[in-house]
């Protein structure tokens, strides 16, 4: 169990350092990717700043060129100040200094004029120029900060992976001691189950010796004493009852009324579907009411008419096979004789769809070719005509089936046995089949009724047939398809009750051997019945639980018990001896005091009467008494009190004789009790030898118990071995994983911090400039 947790352990750890190592690749694609993505935003940043420091410069030149154009302009402004009051003086002579004049501010202000423009265009590419950079520099930020949350994220992924190979590394170190703990105690254990395999060893070669020489004795034995094998020949083992699977008749008994019932179901369908085919013959396409139908529908109606007779029969050979089928019985293929003439009938109701099939198909000829008939309804009747021959085919598909099923009942050497199951496959396909057809017929019949329902001289006898045809048509398509989906269902189990036979033996030979089978097991069952007693009210089980052991270890065992009774009927035996023997005496007695007393009567006949008479009677009571004591042990007891006229020597005899009985009673009691004490012991030493054999028993289980102990611990020591090894390897396999994922990682480390102090300095120049 621990290896396997272990086992388990290092797997689910094995998954999770996949997992990890995936997820680490994925993060090393990431970095590469954003190291490329950087680099690209270096090489970006060096450009622009390459272009603003060119924009930079060619905005200086132009200030510059701007403040020297800017004095210019003042120059010229104030030079045209002080040429202004000049010319007022002398206009006349400076005329011509004044066309000179003129031509030179018109050429400053055409320059001026170029000048200012292009200072407003400077200006204009300045200010894109600024507002191209702006964005950029937003850009460029925007994809800094998110750079800076990838490379904490990747860092935390990265702090979190280090954390777990840190916490598996930890748990692999604690496993691994465990391990090497539980390998001590194994070896200690392994030590002494050494020792224990060697003493089970001695103990099992004395057993091997005793056991090959009880071996030889049985062999001897039954090389002896048994003269027939019967289960030898298949012929001989084929008459032997089989085990009475009560289940398996039941199950076939409920298999078989459920098929009853379906059979029943269809029956009644097939019924319909003829007697409605007969009246809508004498409807349709000729009303026989109105005019005579033609001689080939008259035949058609005749031989429907005789339907029942060839369908009936089909339920009654299904009710037979399932009366035959009883819980007393051995339902295999070679026993069902009743299935022969379930298939002989559905061979004669054969035989009737082939003679109806030829006028059943010019029927629907003449219909075509009648006027009324269009070509929709033409062609419903072309296809239902092909439809009613391949349910023909069908059923003589299933008839042959069903016929080579009955042959193993009758004809042994017809059916292989091995060919039990492609038979019984190719029965559940057929009935498929039947069920395809009936949907088909069923299909292509609603649609032919629902076109003659359309034409004009369509009358209503004519619609309720043909809705009673359909309805008969729709029973027999879900018959088929609860037969087919029945038969399918239980196919299994028909083809493994096949091997349902007599024991150590291949199946039923004959027909006749399975037939004196089930006559030999009626007279077996009679034989069991009559043996078979009511029982007596027993014991509570709880009780019984109770007095298990008491039972087993108490002195009434039986044949203590049966002791116990021999020797109480011996005493019984020999008290009746001595009982008549003293009933012998008490009548001697009797016949001897009768004459004593005769003789006293002769005696004293010349006393007085009345004193003779009393003397009588007084020995007539004292006889009767002695007549009806019959036990002993009273005269014993209490001592006779004669009342006669004996001497005194009698009465001291009597004396004497009562203490010699009252002796031997007392004697015999202390004989009784010495008995009792003896049977007791015997008992005891019985229970004594049973709880001797019983230790023994358990003796050779315990034996039995080593030797699947040192099996299991040689097989575990193997196991530890091998799981050492494995583990071992894991382990170091496992360690070189780690380090390696180490140093991955510290490389990544680096390359994020790299990244990290680029983007900072990156970050810095952006913000100066």
């Amino acid at each position: 169990m621990a290896s396997a947790e272990l086992q388990g352990k290092y797997q689910k750890l094995a998954q999770e350092y996949s997992k990890l190592r995936a997820q680490n690749q994925v993060l090393k694609k990431g970095v590469v990717d954003e190291q490329a993505n950087s680099a690209a935003l270096k090489e970006q940043l060096k450009m622009k700043d390459q272009s603003l420091r060119k924009l930079q410069q060619e905005m200086d030149s132009l200030t510059f060129r701007n403040l020297q154009l800017a004095k210019r302009v003042e120059l010229l402004q104030d030079e045209l100040a002080l040429s202004e009051p000049r010319g007022k003086k002398n206009k006349k002579s400076g005329e011509s200094s004044s066309q000179l004049s003129q031509e030179q501010k018109t050429v400053f202000d055409e320059d001026l004029q170029k000048k200012i423009e292009e200072n407003e265009r400077l200006h204009i590419q300045f200010f894109e120029a600024d507002e191209q950079h702006k964005h950029v520099e937003a850009e460029l930020r925007s994809r800094l900060a998110t750079l800076e949350t990838e490379a904490a994220q990747h860092q935390a992924v990265v702090d979190g992976l280090t954390r777990k190979y840190m916490e598996t590394i930890e748990k692999l170190q604690n496993d691994k001691a465990k391990l090497e703990v539980k390998s001590q105690t194994l070896e200690k254990e392994a030590k002494e189950c050494r020792l224990r395999t060697e003493e089970c060893q001695l103990q099992l070669k004395n057993l091997h010796e005793d056991l090959s020489g009880r071996l030889e004795e049985s062999l001897s034995i039954i090389n002896e004493k048994v003269p027939f094998n019967d289960t030898k020949y298949s012929q001989y083992n084929a008459l032997n009852v089989p085990l009475h699977n009560r289940r398996h008749q039941l199950k076939m008994r409920d298999i078989a009324g459920q098929a009853l019932a379906f059979v029943q179901d269809l029956v009644t369908a097939l019924l319909n579907f003829h007697t409605y085919t007969e009246q809508r013959i004498q409807i349709f396409p000729v009303d026989s009411a109105i005019d005579t139908i033609s001689p080939l529908n008259q035949k058609f109606s005749q031989y429907l008419h005789e339907n029942a007779s060839y369908v009936r029969p089909l339920e009654e050979g299904m009710l037979h096979l399932f009366e035959s089928i009883t819980e007393d019985t051995v339902t295999v293929l070679e026993t069902t004789v009743k299935l022969k003439t379930f298939s002989e009938h559905l061979t004669s109701y054969i035989c009737f769809l082939r003679k109806i099939l030829p006028y059943q198909l010019k029927s629907l000829e003449e219909e075509c070719e009648s006027s009324l008939c269009t070509s929709a309804l033409r062609a419903r009747n072309l296809e239902l005509s092909q439809d009613m021959k391949k349910m023909t085919a069908v059923f003589e598909k299933l008839q042959t089936y069903i016929a080579l099923l009955a042959l193993p009942s009758t004809e042994p050497d017809g059916l292989l046995r091995t060919n039990y199951s492609s038979v019984l496959t190719n029965v559940g396909a057929a009935l498929h089949g039947f069920h395809d057809i009936m949907k088909d017929i069923s299909k292509h019949y609603s649609q032919k009724a629902t076109i003659e329902h359309e034409l004009p001289t369509a009358t209503q006898k004519l619609i309720t047939t043909n809705d009673c045809i359909l309805s008969s048509v729709v029973a027999l398509t879900n018959g088929a398809g609860k037969i087919a989906s029945f038969f399918s269902n239980n196919l299994d189990y028909f083809i493994a009750s096949l091997s349902y036979g007599p024991k150590a033996a291949s199946g039923f030979i004959s027909p006749l051997s399975a037939e004196c089978m089930l006559q030999y097991k009626k007279k077996a069952a009679a034989y069991m019945k009559s043996l078979r007693k009511p029982l007596l009210e027993s014991v509570p089980y709880e009780e019984a639980l109770a007095n298990r052991r008491v039972l087993l270890s108490s002195t009434e065992s039986r044949e203590g018990l049966a002791q116990q009774v021999q020797q109480s009927l011996e005493k019984i035996s020999k008290l009746e001896q001595e009982k008549e023997h003293w009933m012998l005496e008490a009548q001697l007695a009797k016949i001897k005091l009768e004459k004593e007393n005769q003789r006293i009567a002769d005696k004293l006949k010349n006393t007085s009467s009345g004193q003779l008479v009393g003397l009588a009677q007084e020995n007539a009571a004292v006889s009767n008494a002695a007549g009806q004591d019959e036990a002993t042990a009273k005269a014993v007891s209490e001592p006779i009190q004669s009342t006669s006229l004996v001497p005194d020597v009698e009465s001291r005899e009597d004396l004497i004789k009562n203490h010699y009985m009252a002796r031997i009673v007392e004697l015999t009691s202390q004989l009784q009790l010495a008995d009792s004490k003896s049977v007791h012991f015997y008992a005891e030493c019985r229970a004594l030898s049973k709880r001797l054999a019983l230790a023994e028993k358990s003796k050779e289980a315990l034996t039995e118990e080593m030797k699947l102990a040192s099996q299991n611990i040689s097989r575990l020591q193997d196991e530890l071995t091998t799981t050492k090894r494995s583990y071992e390897d894991q382990l170091s396999m496992m360690s070189d994983h780690l380090c390696s994922m180490n140093e991955t990682l510290s490389k990544q480390r680096e390359e994020i911090d790299t990244l990290k102090m680029s983007s900072k300095g990156n970050s810095k120049k952006n913000k100066s400039r």
